[in-house]
């Protein structure tokens, strides 16, 4: 029996441990977070897919394809669309509870970019209650949880460029431990918290994945891309959904006046935003027309957080909205087997790039990907497995990571670490966001090269062994520091606009020079980037 390690336990991942659970094998997750915390709670809008007629997979192909502005690789977004119908009805049977419509079907909504109402939602918390239904069909299959386990490294065996596992730092002891697999599937979500309080993402999103495996050796394709959702709410960014304009919301600016097409690709409508915020000073989301009624049957988490977080009804009063940075659209390069360029090691989810959202995420397909590709990737990882198991080899990744977690402890704080996070946050939101241009993203780099000398002088004030989230946060710290960099350097690589990679001084798209993606990699430690089909 193979032993599959999958490191994240949210929607990625559960839906991968299922699928090799299916296929026989012994499944470990392990995750720095419970599972039910995962970033796929946030997934309030809906899952695409074709269930009806008026519609066609066809035209969700298109519209998937014109979303990634000319990145999506056609042949993996027609496996997406095609197994959507199939994806959704194997949430349903799950026991997801969907909402239905009038004649007890699983209900749809339009989203941005679609060209028809294909989202099946549950509400507004589909992602909230996909995530609580595929964790407990993954206890009732026999799934092992290491929950409080923080990722450190991957285990590679340099002669054969082969996944062996994974250290940890057991968050509650304060032990480095190690996990062998004969597969391992990072499924650890995407890197939006690098923009701090401008992200609708929860802190946790830092990218820890993402870093291992370049690390490790694998390659990152297109992190230049951070999708920007349109309306996070004004003061905290907390996501208000999609679903709130697909039900019929209108955007509008200080007047009351509508000023863009609610339902356009997101790209669009959070540069709209921007725009007319810059003008007028402010954006609001307008759903007082819905009615009372609908609001609470179908937006109900909308209502309670503008109520929580802005102390506005929106049943009365208009929503104060922003963009903020929601989606990653980059991530670990990926085959059609959701293998990377380290053979046995698998990435799925958000922080993996299976290039089926290229320059820009249509709406919807966030959670579809992850049960359609999550169910490959479980199922070719579990197969790997049987067919190579992994050798005994030796570990000296162990003893390096013991020796780091001890050195840290001898590193002094005279810079104190969290100032900087909200500083790259910052300068992040402002030159790496929505609009970018050469000097703002060179002066970033600058100060990402700054703080990786500084970083020495940053440790964490709290020395004790057990518990120690201080010490959590500031190997997080590290981690959003490697990415901000390979970020920055691929968004100056690439001097054109597409998608969600807006630049004020190249303000149009340039399909002869950068009509491929941008690469990343590590040789000996030094970044390496360059632009492949």
């Amino acid at each position: 029996m193979a032993k599959i390690l999958i490191i994240g336990s949210g929607g990625a991942g559960l839906v991968s441990a299922l699928s090799a659970r299916e296929a026989g094998s012994e499944v470990v997750v392990a995750s720095k977070t419970l599972p039910t915390r995962s970033q796929t709670s946030m997934a309030q809008g809906g899952m695409n897919a074709v269930l009806a007629d008026g519609d066609s997979v066809a035209a969700h192909i298109d519209d998937t394809l014109r979303s990634s502005a000319g990145l999506g690789d056609e042949g993996r977004i027609a496996l997406l669309c095609e197994k959507a119908p199939d994806a959704v009805r194997w949430c349903n049977a799950l026991g997801l509870p969907f909402s239905r419509d009038e004649e007890g079907e699983i209900a749809r909504r339009r989203l941005g970019g679609a060209s028809a109402p294909r989202a099946c939602y549950a509400q507004d918390y589909t992602g909230l209650k996909l995530l609580h239904t595929l964790f407990d069909r993954c206890v009732e299959a026999g799934v092992e949880f290491q929950n409080g386990r923080f990722l450190l490294n991957l285990i590679v065996d340099p002669e054969t460029n082969r996944a062996l596992g994974a250290t940890f730092l057991d968050i509650d002891s304060g032990d480095v431990e190690e996990i062998r697999a004969d597969a391992v599937i990072l499924a650890t979500g995407g890197y939006g918290a690098i923009y701090g309080k401008h992200s609708t993402n929860a802190v946790q999103a830092t990218g820890d994945g993402l870093a291992a495996a370049v690390r490790a050796g694998a390659r990152l394709a297109d992190m230049e891309f951070i999708q920007f959702h349109p309306t996070a709410l004004k003061n905290s960014s907390i996501l208000i959904s999609e679903s709130a304009r697909g039900a019929g919301g209108y955007l509008v600016d200080a007047q009351g006046d509508r000023f863009t097409d609610e339902l356009a690709p997101r790209d669009v409508v959070a540069r709209a935003i921007h725009d007319e915020v810059a003008e007028s000073g402010a954006v609001y989301l307008d759903i007082r027309h819905l009615g009372e009624a609908f609001i609470d049957r179908e937006l109900p988490q909308e209502r309670k957080l503008a109520k929580i977080y802005e102390g506005i009804d929106p049943v009365n009063e208009l929503i104060p909205i922003k963009p903020a940075a929601h989606y990653s659209m980059g991530g670990i390069d990926v085959d059609e087997r959701c293998m990377s360029s380290v053979e046995g090691l698998f990435a799925v989810g958000e922080c993996a790039n299976h290039r089926t959202h290229g320059a820009n995420r249509l709406g919807g397909n966030s959670l579809l990907e992850l049960v359609v590709f999550g169910r490959e990737c479980g199922k070719n990882a579990a197969e790997f497995g049987t067919k190579r198991p992994a050798p005994a080899a030796e570990n000296p990744q162990y003893a390096k990571d013991l020796n780091f977690v001890r050195g840290v402890m001898y590193f002094t704080n005279q810079i104190d670490f969290y100032q900087k996070q909200e500083m790259l946050a910052n300068i992040f939101y402002n030159n790496v966001g929505l609009v970018r241009e050469d000097m703002g993203l060179k002066a970033v780099l600058g100060a990402i090269r700054q703080m990786q000398k500084e970083l020495p002088f940053m440790g964490p004030r709290d020395k004790s062994k057990t518990c120690n989230t201080n010490l959590v946060e500031f190997i997080e710290f590290g981690n959003k520091l490697e990415l901000s960099e390979i970020i920055v350097v691929s968004a100056i690589s690439r001097v054109e606009s597409r998608g969600a990679h807006y630049r004020s001084d190249a303000p149009v798209r340039n399909d002869s020079m950068f009509g491929a993606h941008t690469i990343a990699w590590k040789e000996d430690g030094v970044l390496c980037a360059d632009f492949m089909k």
